[in-house]
């Protein structure tokens, strides 16, 4: 598997951070890092499909992995799909290349919503959890395992839309014509992430990350009022289980004083708005990001000048948690993958207290 464990005693530096303690170091982890850039994950999936590689917890553990053994991260975040509780319970999911998640049938009745059944973590995916152990069992000390689901309204618009969407309209259509369906939907999937969340906490996850991918569409009156109440109900429940969460959805900017009631410890942010604005409107949390993913498509010295921008503007201050502002592009040339993490490092030993 790997030869990573060493064991230190040190806590990592992201749960640290999380709780917004001084760190010595700002934690850095890309999302989607396993996968997508590295030549060994290419090799991977020459021989497997993603869900192949999900439902092996062996494989799975080592594709986790494969970025700790390349890059300077602090934290590896187990490799799965945000449809993997989807799938355990039994709803049909195709993963097309270069489109996403396919779902045939959508949701669309009442009746549709009776194939939404109760997650069972150890019976329905017991491969995911297994994972965590393994690569738990491998990690070094100073360095955090995270865990992760797709929130409650990016869940519902793949099963409403029956895959990615442009414009979202019957994901809306349903949220303003059928409210007591669209409530319905939102219950079960929100005790789903529940659930799956608290089942990869038990199995090992030290922190949590709850994707929102595809919120960023609504205004913030609908967030409030069709999304927030079932977003906080889950926080609150997996807070309760001691792994800090991290609340992380593209576009939300204009929904930063909502999100900032959340409960959250930790709130992602995307690239859309400049980190100090972003983390001056949540208030005394933490805040991971937020260097636009496309800036590792450029030279050099572009992606030196922006990552020290958001370095600069989260000024040292206890909490920050360096990342990209969504997932790392497949196109990405790891070269300025490793040169983006220099370069936080660089600024670390330049302003080391």
């Amino acid at each position: 598997m790997s030869t990573l464990a060493t064991h230190t005693g040190y806590e990592p530096a992201l749960l640290k951070a999380a709780r917004m303690e001084s760190t010595g170091r700002t934690p850095l982890w890309i999302m989607r890092q396993a996968g997508r850039v590295l030549p060994e994950y290419r090799k991977v999936r020459e021989k497997h499909s993603l869900l192949d590689i999900c439902r092996n917890p062996e494989l799975a553990a080592s594709v986790t992995l494969q970025p700790l053994e390349r890059f300077d991260v602090d934290a590896a975040i187990v490799f799965a799909d945000i449809v993997t509780p989807l799938v355990g319970v039994g709803i049909e999911v195709e993963l097309v290349e270069k489109v996403g998640p396919v779902i045939d049938p959508p949701v669309r009745s009442r009746g549709d919503l009776e194939r939404l059944r109760p997650l069972e973590p150890e019976q329905d995916v017991p491969y995911m959890l297994e994972a965590l152990r393994l690569v738990r069992a491998e990690l070094p000390d100073e360095k955090a395992l995270i865990g992760f689901a797709g929130a409650p309204f990016t869940l519902a618009t793949y099963l409403i839309e029956g895959g990615p969407s442009r414009n979202y309209a019957a994901t809306k259509a349903m949220m303003y014509s059928q409210p007591d369906l669209w409530h319905g939907l939102m219950g079960r999937l929100s005790g789903m992430v529940k659930t799956y969340l608290l089942a990869q906490a038990a199995a090992g996850a030290q922190a949590l990350q709850l994707f929102d991918s595809w919120v960023g569409w609504l205004s913030r009156r609908d967030y409030q009022e069709y999304v927030f109440p079932y977003t906080r109900e889950i926080l609150s429940a997996v807070k309760a289980a001691g792994a800090p969460v991290i609340h992380f959805a593209t576009g939300s900017g204009g929904l930063n004083e909502v999100i900032r009631e959340s409960g959250a410890d930790v709130v992602g942010l995307d690239w859309r708005v400049p980190l100090d604005e972003a983390w001056a409107s949540l208030g005394a949390v933490a805040v991971q990001g937020n260097l636009d993913p496309a800036v590792l498509l450029g030279p050099p010295e572009v992606v030196r000048e922006q990552t020290r921008d958001v370095l600069q503007r989260a000024g040292g201050r206890p909490g920050h948690i360096f990342n990209l502002g969504h997932g790392i592009l497949p196109q990405t040339p790891l070269d300025n993958v490793m040169h983006m993490i220099d370069c936080v490092r660089e600024w670390d030993g330049a302003h080391a207290s």
